[in-house]
């Protein structure tokens, strides 16, 4: 009966069948931080004696002026004997290894490396967080909360003295580009459609004018 297989769904197969670098090697990957560790290289003997053997006689045939297609055919067949059952045993003995580099959680089942683990708790971090980093995070999160309630409470004040009935001219009809609102576009002082502000009074002051019409102050 063969034996259950651990880490399906967080390795990657590294294995190369043929040539002189053929052999096995595997990568795992932790699942909460992605972290990845690869076996030892285990070299495959008859993928490597393959490679040397079909390199040396494509060489002879090609200096006969011949074609290589039976050779490759043969040399395929030695790659490929044994290659099944011999993946399967490096396989293995690569789950074997990876399981003493990475802990199984009890509630979610993911894989996760030495760091990623809560051994007090025999939880992974993501099930069971580091009370002192939590505890941190949140404090962070209420002092960012609170400084963000007190400047929009600011922005509220400010909005008093915000006139929201001019229109305005997000973006300058001559030359495109933003304007934030202004009366003159930054990038070519084109005049947009919101009107003057008398200095004086703050009215508003027709394109044009030379006095305010409110207070009458000189432009």
């Amino acid at each position: 009966m063969t034996s259950e297989i651990y880490f399906s769904s967080n390795h990657r197969d590294l294995c190369q069948q043929s040539g002189t670098g053929a052999g096995f090697q595997f990568e795992f990957s932790c699942s909460r931080c992605h972290d990845t560790w690869r076996s030892p290289f285990e070299p495959f003997t008859s993928g490597r004696v393959a490679g040397w053997v079909g390199k040396a006689a494509s060489t002879a045939w090609g200096m006969l002026g011949r074609t290589g297609s039976s050779i490759s055919t043969a040399v395929d067949g030695l790659a490929g004997a044994g290659w099944g059952s011999a993946r399967d045993a490096a396989f293995q003995r690569a789950i074997t290894n990876a399981e003493t580099h990475f802990n199984r959680c009890g509630r979610c089942t993911d894989y996760v490396c030495g760091r990623c683990w809560n051994a007090a708790q025999g939880l992974c971090l993501h099930c069971a967080p580091d009370t002192a980093a939590e505890a941190l995070a949140a404090r962070q999160r209420g002092l960012n909360d609170r400084a963000s309630e007190r400047a929009y409470e600011v922005g509220q004040q400010r909005a008093q003295n915000f006139d929201v009935t001019s229109d305005r001219q997000l973006v300058c009809p001559q030359c495109r580009a933003e304007t934030r609102g202004s009366a003159y576009c930054p990038d070519c002082g084109h005049h947009l459609a919101q009107q003057d502000q008398c200095g004086s009074c703050s009215a508003a002051v027709p394109d044009g004018a030379a006095f305010c019409p409110a207070c009458g102050t000189r432009r």
